[in-house]
């Protein structure tokens, strides 16, 4: 009974807590799974974890969206799933879900692919090869989204008002800061990454381009074609071979018709049935064996 009542309230929530609901599912399943399994979250992960090797990425395309989904740490979860509630409440006061869902997987898309780039093209990423997880640079482009299309919005922390607009600069300039300094500075490209895509996609939409609306499209087609099918039973039709000048006709005739009768009808009450001449008696009688 509980299973059925968790699995309605994940189904009628909104795609932010479902956002929310798979990052924490993905995360339990791999730190309990690889401790049960008795092996490193790492190796357990490394089909899903994006490269930093253009091959590698090459026969994983696919790790471009998923290593969007996996936390190794506790913290790691806790704050980009705050930032991701957070910052994803705004957007969906003004947009659809649909529109969040496109912003978090593109975002973590072009991150994933500045990442890549700065591996394998910049000389000061060469000295350390690794691989990136987490759903950081997905937040960040929610974030800088939001910021770039209502910047003025504003929030309350504690005793201040800030705009949205401030935070996110912020936040993003703290990134690039740390970049040189930073053990995780592939990680930090990801937000830089994320960044300029929801900078972009603010800022087009603004002027009326919608940059995303082919993977909208995309995912209405991923959608479909796993939907099941349903067989619909057969239906007698009937056909109405009457066409409409016909049909206008006859219910002019109808009109008449009744009108004659009403007619023949008043002259019964007035004079009497005797006073029908033969012909008006042959069609009252017509008309009653049609009725």
């Amino acid at each position: 009974m509980a299973a059925t009542s968790l699995s309605y309230k994940y189904k009628t929530a909104n795609i932010l807590v479902k956002l929310i609901v798979i990052n924490v599912v993905v995360y339990l399943l791999v730190y309990l799974g690889s401790f049960i399994l008795n092996m490193s979250p790492q190796y357990a992960t490394r089909w899903f974890v994006l490269s930093d090797d253009f091959d590698t990425l090459l026969f994983r395309p696919w790790t471009l969206i998923t290593y969007g989904f996996l936390h190794y740490g506790f913290l790691h979860i806790l704050f980009n799933m705050l930032w991701l509630y957070w910052f994803g409440q705004f957007v969906l006061n003004l947009f659809t879900g649909k529109r969040l869902l496109t912003i978090y997987l593109l975002g973590a898309l072009f991150g994933g692919l500045l990442f890549v780039i700065a591996y394998n093209l910049f000389p000061a990423f060469a000295q350390s090869r690794g691989f990136l997880i987490g759903a950081s640079g997905a937040v960040t482009a929610i974030m800088v989204f939001i910021a770039t299309y209502t910047p003025n919005t504003e929030v309350r922390i504690f005793t201040f008002t800030i705009k949205l607009w401030h935070i996110a600069l912020v936040l993003f300039l703290l990134d690039l800061v740390r970049i040189p300094s930073s053990g995780n500075a592939g990680g930090l490209m990801a937000h830089v990454g994320g960044a300029i895509f929801g900078y972009v996609y603010a800022v087009q939409l603004a002027k009326g381009n919608d940059i995303g609306k082919w993977f909208e499209n995309f995912m209405d087609w991923i959608a479909n074609f796993f939907k099941p099918r349903s067989k619909k039973p057969f239906k007698t039709v009937h056909r109405n071979t009457k066409t409409a000048s016909t049909q206008s006709k006859s219910k002019a005739s109808k009109s008449e018709h009744q009108k004659k009768v009403d007619g023949i009808l008043d002259k019964i009450g007035k004079s009497g049935y005797d006073s029908l001449t033969k012909a008006e008696k042959d069609f009252l009688f017509k008309a009653g064996k049609d009725e």
